[in-house]
């Protein structure tokens, strides 16, 4: 990921194996790391039985949020590719019991097109 797409918000692909360790003492015994997506210090995770948003907080970075939000609880979920003058795509994910949807921006680079099979394998298989 380029610096300048990192610092406009937009989501490029991280390693899986990197997150399967970094996650080793939150995710569930059999869980396991799909695919994850980095914007800066904040991070999109899709594993076999959740989505976690990670939020590294502060200046430092040490403070740090994981919203995790179950396949289950996922409403609707979309995804708007990038155009030829709009660089950046789209995935909202609509959870049960909130009315916004959990947005989050991937540069052109990012593979919006794997992270919407992820969704789709794991929300509706």
């Amino acid at each position: 990921m380029s610096l300048f797409s990192g610092l406009m918000g937009n989501a490029s692909e991280a390693k899986s194996e990197k997150w399967q360790e970094a996650l080793a003492q939150i995710l569930a015994d059999g869980e396991m790391v799909d695919s994850a997506y980095q914007v800066l210090r904040d991070t999109l995770v899709l594993t076999n039985k959740r989505v976690i948003f990670i939020d590294k907080q502060g200046v430092t970075g040490k403070k740090t949020e994981y919203l995790s939000i179950p396949y289950k609880n996922i409403v609707t979920f979309s995804i708007e590719s990038a155009g030829t003058f709009d660089l950046e795509s789209e995935l909202k994910l609509w959870v049960s019991g909130r009315t916004e949807p959990i947005e989050t921006t991937f540069g052109r680079g990012g593979d919006i097109l794997k992270a919407q099979k992820a969704l789709a394998k794991f929300v509706l298989g």
